[in-house]
């Protein structure tokens, strides 16, 4: 064990208490006022300066090391965590469970949140481990609202510039006490599509004289996963799930529908795939509705990218990792995920690396985005060590 993570696992109390604290206020998207204002109430406490209003909500809080200011941003990094909740009605019993009807921290970003606290409060105490400048972000409206697009669309790195960008998220697939990351893609782009389909409506009895859309949108969702089987490369990997299938016009058990509406999600790994998913879905809408004798309307929603860690900030991620809990305990092959996150924005501007964080054991067992959830306090020190194993790595005293 790390010098670094033996001393804060004397802090866990405290930033359990800060974790909990967040964890009874959650707040979704653009509306994380409580949590802005109770995380610029600790960095206030330890005289750290930041900037709010990033993103409506956000934070960037700045730290110097053992020269002050870096001169230039080949001697800065940023930290990068999110804040945001999710609309799930909590069902973990917990006393610090959620206060907020119908809105509940399903992800872990109170943890997120409170580990980068911890990264804080750790360096603002020992400026002497690092040469250089960090910015830490604490970003809202991951959850399917792309705060992180946001941030970057304001200007993020035109006001801070820098070398490298770090982002790490809790794993429950993963044992607390191990690690994950790769080069390449991490997690998947993730789109959305709808589409409608027009044919005529009738009695039931006589479908000879309707034009039937319930039969063309059976068809159509079974031949879109031909796509995946048949024009996606095996080794790429990519997802086409059909989440949504309606008829619009009647109720009537004996009544033909005038319209079907189907939509759902794409997920890939490379743009190549996403472009060529998105093309053929909509030949395949439109061909499957003509050979029906129907019209087909067709709209794609490109959602965030794909999280694509650099090689050289992977390996430096893998190193602060293994100075936390051991090489043989982190995972550089981390298999990459069809989950999606909006960090993909900051690498699309930056190198950088995302890492996943294990947090399961016998008492933390449920999946992110269950109402059973909850971030398990005892793998809160482990991040907040990686943090500083990692400024200590990429910033290193000469």
């Amino acid at each position: 064990m790390s010098a670094v993570l033996s001393a804060l696992k004397k802090s866990k109390d405290e930033i359990a208490v800060w974790r909990r604290e967040m964890h009874q206020h959650p707040e979704t998207a653009f509306e994380e006022f409580w949590t802005s204002d109770y995380i610029a109430a600790r960095l206030d406490e330890w005289g750290v300066a930041y900037e709010r209003g990033w993103a409506k909500t956000g934070i960037v809080a700045t730290l110097h090391g053992k020269n002050g200011a870096a001169k230039n941003k080949e001697k800065t990094v940023m930290l990068r965590a999110d804040m945001d909740a999710l609309d799930i009605t909590e069902q973990t019993g917990l006393p610090y469970a959620s206060k907020h009807q119908g809105k509940m921290h399903g992800c872990g970003h109170d943890g997120h949140s409170a580990m980068l606290l911890g990264a804080v409060q750790y360096l603002s105490r020992h400026p002497e481990i690092f040469d250089g400048t960090v910015h830490f972000v604490f970003q809202p409206a991951e959850e399917g609202e792309g705060g992180g697009r946001v941030m970057v669309e304001e200007g993020f790195f035109e006001k801070y510039p820098v070398k490298a960008v770090f982002g790490m998220h809790n794993w429950p697939g993963m044992s607390k006490g191990t690690m994950g990351v790769c080069a390449g893609a991490m997690t998947a782009a993730a789109d959305r599509f709808s589409i409608k389909i027009t044919g005529k409506g009738g009695h039931a009895a006589m479908p000879h004289l309707n034009i039937d859309v319930v039969t063309a949108a059976s068809s159509l969702v079974m031949s879109l996963q031909t796509l995946i089987s048949r024009a996606v490369d095996p080794m790429q990997g990519a997802v086409i799930s059909v989440t949504q299938l309606r008829t619009e016009g009647s109720e009537s058990f004996n009544v033909m529908p005038e319209f079907a509406s189907l939509g759902g999600t794409v997920r890939t790994f490379s743009p190549e795939t996403r472009d060529m998913i998105e093309t053929r879905i909509r030949e395949m809408a439109e061909a499957t509705a003509a050979a029906y004798h129907c019209s087909a309307e067709f709209s794609y929603r490109r959602g965030y990218p794909s999280v694509v860690n650099t090689e050289a900030e992977t390996e430096l991620a893998a190193e602060a990792a293994a100075k936390t809990v051991g090489e043989e305990n982190v995972d550089t092959k981390f298999v990459p995920t069809m989950g999606a996150e909006d960090f993909a924005y900051f690498l699309e501007q930056c190198p950088g690396a995302y890492i996943a964080l294990g947090q399961a054991d016998e008492n933390k067992k449920a999946a992110l985005h269950s109402p059973h959830y909850d971030f398990n306090d005892e793998a809160a020190p482990i991040g907040v060590s990686y943090w500083v194993h990692l400024v200590e790595t990429a910033l290193p005293v000469s």
